[in-house]
């Protein structure tokens, strides 16, 4: 079984003064954002804000033009994204992302691509050599499907299995990869009531088993206020607001951006 493991309050996330613009499109406008160790932090605003492309920049897809970012301390915009991801950070998909005409367990399996190194002459003394690579890795997967409760559908393709169960899926490769920074780009995107509480349990769960610092993409704000220490609120690419969840979504400025401005009664 997985450890609990204490958290510290040392930041291990910084993205300074961040910009980012595509063509006439100023999709980041120097954001900045520090995010503890141990933390569950949301990142929150209307559709075209700016939150997918922050955490692209995280995470390596689109790195930033101006600004930087720093993970544990060191700098990491401007390193690909398999580089950063073997730093440890890993992340799931808006769109579910996952293999089709592979089993559950195989694209699980998948996260630990970071750790797996292709070598004939392992292949050729298999038994004594990559099987044992082999089983180890197998270990740790086998310890995300149990965290998960993933049993069940582990050798099910991923194709037929509902919605809310793929969603699971491909936060256990995520956690497969042993992140310490986990980034979930609306994990409960598409889920009814039930999924989505099934997914906040599993969440929660991942994050204190694993000790985990979370950055969390979502729209469900009784997801955001149950769920996240602190979070920060984008519009049109820029800071509009940032703290503990209610004071934040409380902000006349947040309430602005998803509501539009109060009409003068005639």
């Amino acid at each position: 079984m997985m450890t609990l493991a204490t958290s510290s309050s040392q930041p291990v996330l910084v993205c300074d003064n961040v910009s980012r613009w595509f063509q006439g499109v100023h999709a980041l406008k120097n954001v900045s954002v520090s995010i503890n160790s141990g933390e569950i932090f949301g990142l929150v605003g209307p559709n075209g804000s700016g939150k997918t492309t922050l955490v692209n920049a995280v995470t390596g897809f689109y790195p930033p033009q101006e600004g930087s970012i720093h993970f544990k301390g060191e700098k990491i915009n401007g390193l690909k994204p398999h580089r950063i991801a073997e730093r440890g950070i890993a992340r799931t998909f808006q769109n579910v992302a996952l293999f089709r005409g592979m089993s559950v367990l195989d694209n699980i399996l998948l996260g630990r691509h970071i750790y797996m190194n292709p070598n004939p002459l392992a292949s050729l003394f298999y038994w004594w050599w990559a099987k044992k690579e082999e089983n180890k890795h197998r270990h740790k997967v086998e310890e995300v499907i149990d965290l998960l409760q993933l049993e069940s559908v582990r050798d099910e393709h991923v194709d037929t299995i509902p919605l809310g169960l793929q969603k699971r899926v491909e936060l256990a490769r995520a956690l497969s990869a042993e992140p310490q920074l986990l980034v979930l780009d609306e994990p409960m995107a598409g889920m009814n009531q039930e999924e989505k509480e099934y997914m906040v349990r599993f969440i929660l769960d991942a994050q204190k088993a694993l000790d985990l610092s979370v950055l969390i993409i979502e729209h469900h704000m009784d997801v955001v206020t149950a769920i996240c220490d602190r979070i920060l609120v984008l519009n049109n690419g820029s800071r509009i607001a940032e703290g503990p969840a209610l004071e934040a979504i409380a902000d006349p400025q947040v309430v602005e951006a998803y509501l539009g401005k109060a009409r003068n009664a005639a």
